[in-house]
């Protein structure tokens, strides 16, 4: 398995969601297992990249192929009990932003300077 989503042709959109989480979070390891399951089953999933550090800093960028996609994303019943629950319980801080993909490029190889 790989930590880089592959095959995505721009333009695309990518969700950016930063956090920091709080000291505690029981249950969070699951349900963000399941908030994966439930995207790749979404229409118009292209894809996600995730990591977290010891402080309990993370940061996903999913990967979507339009506004439409991202905004049926965000009003799925499951993700929005998670978002509570990570608002109430889990988040110490987070940012979330919306960019689009225009250019993509991956290497070292897949570009010449």
């Amino acid at each position: 398995m790989t930590r880089f989503a592959h095959d995505l042709v721009p333009p695309y959109y990518a969700v950016i969601f930063a956090n920091q989480l709080r000291g505690k979070s029981d249950g969070y390891d699951a349900t963000a297992a399941r908030m994966v399951d439930l995207a790749e089953a979404m229409d118009g999933y292209l894809g996600h990249e995730s990591a977290r550090d010891h402080t309990g800093f993370g940061i996903t960028v999913s990967y979507w192929r339009d506004e439409a996609a991202i905004a049926a994303w965000k009003r799925e019943a499951e993700h929005l009990a998670a978002q509570e629950k990570g608002i109430a319980d889990w988040y110490q801080h987070y940012e979330l932003r919306v960019a689009k993909i225009e250019r993509a490029y991956a290497g070292p190889e897949g570009r010449a300077l």
